[in-house]
């Protein structure tokens, strides 16, 4: 579990190993999304396909928060959280893209990870400023 504050320093040793996980996982995804059918047909460069792929991330989201308002448990898998499974539906679906797309997802995270540390609206004393990202 990764609950405890890494330093920066551990990001980034360990980050190509989280990114090589992050990116063989986008690798799956995409890769079980093509077996099922769900590119049959589908140019990922043509006009409006990533856009759609995009609103489809979006509305597991919209089911995530849903589930998270009215404190559901799943319907296909019931021993779970709602809010849990469509936040795994939308990490499927970004990863599937990102995986048709061959973007480095998990490069990416860990920059962004290293990168969030150091910012200076992400620290906690400035975060509770008045004019700071409460949220």
């Amino acid at each position: 579990m990764w609950r405890i504050k890494m330093p920066v320093e551990k990001l980034i040793a360990f980050g190509s190993l989280i990114a090589n996980e992050i990116n063989d996982t986008t690798e799956l995804c995409h890769e079980l999304a093509f077996k099922s059918g769900w590119w049959n047909g589908v140019d990922v460069n043509a006009p409006f396909v990533i856009p759609a792929k995009l609103c489809l991330v979006h509305s597991e989201i919209s089911e995530a928060m849903e589930g998270e308002r009215k404190n559901l448990m799943d319907d296909h898998l019931p021993h779970r959280k709602m809010v849990e499974v469509e936040l795994a539906d939308a990490m499927i679906r970004i990863m599937d893209l990102a995986g048709a797309m061959k973007l480095d997802l998990g490069g990416a995270m860990v920059e962004k990870l290293i990168y969030n540390q150091q910012r200076s609206d992400h620290k906690p004393k400035n975060r509770n400023k008045a004019d700071g990202k409460k949220f």
